[in-house]
């Protein structure tokens, strides 16, 4: 990586004051002059976010009226000029030998097209049923062979090449692990991202309402006109079949599991029709790394 070549990451952040300065001065510690191209689009913010982000030397700031992750995306990469292309979220800190990480997995003439980390969850603090519902979901398949729920992906250029603008979806993790094969993907071990679990149970839930919500519009575009790929099936049965059954010790977290799921389930279904929230992120570990 040099400075001729820059590595863009782009943010998407919504109202995400309490997280973004801790993000970008991981981000940018250790980074060599030239070396990173970061772009933060503050779309729909009610808070300080754009003035804290361009607080950051070398950070661009692009404020976006509406509040939409993926028109928030579809703008900053209008001003991005590098690659690979990082699409990290605002609460995800990680360090530049992360990106560097990632980006060497996209080198070479045979080298993938997209690159992930693993992920780590944490539930330190948390309530039962957090932890409870977080032992099953952390150990499914999906999780570990998608590009989704980690926070940050790496995307060389040609895969970038892949799509035109990111449609107007909710669950923009899942549509780019939809148009990429078992074959075109890696997932480089040595990176982790620390993902943030909800402080609290009600806030679980409607995470995983919202998420769900997000991941039906999406497959129901599927393959249609909106630019949307086909996304992989939902396997309702895999806590069971690939979690549960190996480890029957995790059977009481799995009644958590299963129950939380099935609420999250009937809330979405209840909201079925009503306008997709444009945005939505767990506001209780917004906290956290405030100031």
């Amino acid at each position: 990586m040099s400075a001729v070549s820059p590595v863009s990451v782009v943010i998407a952040a919504h109202d995400e004051e309490a997280v973004i300065g801790h993000t970008l001065d991981t981000l940018l510690a250790g980074a060599a002059p030239g070396e990173l191209d970061v772009v933060v689009a503050a779309n729909g913010c009610r808070d300080r976010t754009a003035q804290v982000a361009g607080r950051r030397p070398g950070v661009t700031v692009v404020e976006v009226a509406r509040a939409s992750k993926t028109h928030a995306l579809n703008v900053a990469e209008r001003l991005a000029i590098g690659f690979p292309r990082i699409y990290l979220d605002a609460d995800i800190a990680v360090p530049v030998t992360a990106v560097r990480a990632l980006c060497a997995a996209l080198e070479g003439p045979h080298a993938p097209l997209v690159a992930v980390p693993a992920r780590h969850l944490e539930t330190r603090g948390r309530p039962w049923p957090v932890r409870g519902y977080t032992a099953i979901h952390r150990r499914l398949p999906a999780f570990d062979e998608g590009l989704f729920g980690r926070g940050m992906i790496a995307v060389s250029e040609a895969g970038r090449a892949r799509f035109d603008a990111f449609p107007d979806v909710v669950a923009d993790d899942l549509f780019l692990d939809s148009l990429f094969g078992p074959t075109e993907r890696v997932q480089v071990r040595e990176v982790t991202t620390t993902v943030q679990t909800p402080l609290r149970t009600a806030d679980l839930s409607r995470r995983l309402a919202r998420v769900r919500r997000g991941n039906a519009a999406l497959r129901a575009g599927s393959g249609g006109t909106g630019g949307v790929a086909a996304v992989r099936d939902a396997d309702r049965w895999s806590w069971l079949r690939d979690v549960v059954v190996p480890r029957p010790w995790l059977a009481p977290a799995a009644v958590v599991y299963v129950a939380l799921s099935a609420r999250a389930a009937l809330e979405a279904r209840r909201q079925r029709g009503a306008a997709a929230p444009a945005w939505g992120h767990d506001e209780s570990t917004r906290t956290l790394r405030a100031g």
